[in-house]
């Protein structure tokens, strides 16, 4: 049951649009209104034909792609009507986008500040001068940091945080009426994503834009909605202003949406775990990567990783949370001998640090990875058969009938269908292909899984059911799970303990609710503070997170040795740096 969409003084007014892929319907009937002033979220999983709805109001479908039916008004004008040159000229000018993955949406072979003259005067008829005036300006209005490097620099150059940011500055060059953010923040740090929201808002505010925001996560939808759309499946199941659809939704689909997510402070307790063994023991770890410098600098290194201690339990889940860059993945791939590091790296008492060869091959039995890119990890030319059943061949040198029966009891353990071993990973959705993943880390049935930032890149409904499944199998099992993430709500979820890494070294270190419901490090307030609610009712105030938060430069000169860093206890193993 859907409110009724008056279009009367609408920016911009989608009408019962249809989209097709040859014979197959993406987006089926789909109307709404968008005001001046106001923002409505388009919220839903992938494959729901949100990203599709903001292509064809940008004019930007691919060729494959047909309008059968509907209008898209822009003030009076009907955009499907439109001839491409009027198209051209209101891209950018009158309605600006900013799309999911800046590093694929800017130019490589310019510097920022040429990208950004270009957009401005492809529209405006202002001098050089004048363009880089601007563009410099609205680089400060999305508080960019030191804006004149900025400015000289390529989009390589810059974080993911900044290059959003100048994706934003970008779209809002000419003041556009209306602004499309395709998951702005899917890719971004729990603190970049609250930054990136914040200056949203702020632009909104400064230049009355309508902000239409497409996402899945309903903790954004929440922070920043007037209105709500929720799609699936190219239909649109619900439409409603957002305190309504958060608290009384009509739709048995946007109920399924709201309780799959995971909400920090809602998690049960974690269940009691027996005074079990050590599995894994890390000792004053380090990773560190030489710079190359020129004829007469001195040598340089990247400190990535700065003397790290944890253990890790049979049948414990550690959760490892950061933002990117402060060296979760570095000392993931550290523990698994994939780089270089000095220090004591112990399973079960046996010292991996230096192993190679058969001992090292012999060692990966029991301790297996699971990346963040199911897709990435897994070989596209390969069936599930052979991907899966792989390290049963290269450890155990399983004849084919032996692996065909092994497979398909992983595949029936990750909740898939014996059958799926005939196929290919393309033939699968992210979900199926990261407990492809899943059962794969498994086939050796190995002490310990390090799972790196595992469960990111799926939906939330989806993320819920890999979750449940690695809880099981960790019960079934006796399992310890390294589990690094950004996502502190999932952590919640999932794991027993949590260790706080910034920049390269551990600053918090407890049981689960010691670290997320009492923190006393600063930094773990800050990233608890970012967490956006899916409830209307606690809508975060993250103008603070704007401010930057000191961070040491982690490239030293070459034989540089930090001071040892020091801990306190506040009760209970709860470790906070000082």
């Amino acid at each position: 049951m859907n409110d009724s969409i008056p279009n009367d003084h609408a920016t911009l007014a989608v009408e019962h649009l249809s989209i097709d892929f040859g014979p197959r319907r993406v987006v089926d009937d789909l109307s709404f209104a968008l005001h001046p002033g106001k923002t409505l979220c388009i919220a839903g999983e992938s494959g729901s034909g949100k990203s599709l709805t903001s292509l064809a109001i940008m004019g930007l479908l691919p060729r494959a792609a047909r309008v059968p039916e509907g209008r898209i008004l822009f003030g009076e004008r009907d955009l499907l009507g439109l001839p491409e040159h009027e198209r051209r000229h209101l891209r950018g000018k009158q309605i600006g986008m900013i799309f999911q993955e800046p590093m694929t949406s800017l130019n490589p072979l310019m510097t920022v500040s040429q990208q950004l003259i270009e957009t401005l005067r492809r529209h405006e008829p202002l001098t050089r001068d004048e363009a880089r005036n601007r563009a410099r300006d609205m680089l400060d209005a999305v508080r960019m940091p030191d804006v004149q490097k900025r400015l000289t620099q390529y989009p390589h150059e810059l974080s993911g945080g900044m290059r959003q940011r100048v994706m934003i500055a970008m779209a809002m060059l000419c003041r556009p009426q209306v602004l499309i953010a395709d998951e702005p923040t899917t890719a971004l740090d729990v603190t970049i994503q609250a930054q990136i929201l914040e200056l949203m808002r702020e632009l909104q505010q400064s230049f009355h834009t309508s902000l239409l925001l497409i996402t899945h996560d309903m903790g954004v939808v929440a922070e920043m909605a007037d209105q709500v759309v929720v799609m699936n499946q190219g239909r649109m199941e619900e439409h409603a202003p957002v305190r309504r659809l958060f608290t009384a939704p009509q739709a048995a689909y946007t109920r399924r949406l709201l309780d799959a997510v995971p909400v920090l402070g809602t998690a049960p307790a974690p269940q009691a775990l027996p005074d079990s063994p050590v599995v894994l023991q890390v000792r004053d770890l380090r990773v560190r990567f030489p710079l190359r410098g020129g004829w007469f600098e001195p040598g340089r290194n990247v400190h990535a990783v700065e003397d790290v201690n944890f253990e890790l339990r049979q049948g414990e889940t550690l959760g490892l949370v950061g933002e990117s860059g402060c060296g979760k993945s570095a000392t993931g791939k550290a523990l698994m001998n994939m780089l270089a590091y000095q220090g004591s790296v112990q399973l079960e008492g046996r010292e991996l640090n230096g192993l190679t060869g058969a001992s090292l091959q012999a060692v990966r039995r029991d301790i297996q990875m699971i990346f963040q890119d199911p897709y990435a990890a897994l070989n596209p030319r390969k069936t599930i058969l052979e991907l899966v059943g792989e390290p049963l061949l290269i450890h155990d040198r399983l004849p084919l009938t032996a692996r065909r029966e092994r497979v398909a009891e992983l595949l029936n353990q990750v909740d898939l269908p014996a059958d799926a071993m005939t196929r290919y990973p393309h033939q699968f959705s992210g979900g199926q292909r990261q407990r492809i993943c899943i059962a794969r880390a498994l086939s050796l049935n190995p002490k310990v899984i390090i799972a790196d930032e595992s469960v990111s890149a799926l939906d939330v409904s989806v993320q819920a059911q890999v979750l449940e499944l690695l809880e099981r199998l960790r019960a079934e099992h006796g399992l310890s799970y390294l589990f690094i993430s950004h996502d502190m709500a999932v952590v919640e979820r999932l794991c027993h303990r949590v260790a706080v890494m910034f920049c390269g070294r551990i600053v918090e270190v407890g049981r689960r609710d010691q670290v997320l419901h009492n923190p006393q490090h600063p930094y773990t307030r800050r990233l608890l503070d970012a967490v956006p609610m899916p409830d209307v009712d606690r809508r975060r105030d993250f103008k603070s997170l704007l401010q930057s938060f000191d961070a040491p430069d982690p490239i030293k000169l070459r034989g540089f040795e930090p001071p040892v860093q020091q801990f306190r206890n506040v009760g209970e193993d709860h470790l906070v740096a000082v």
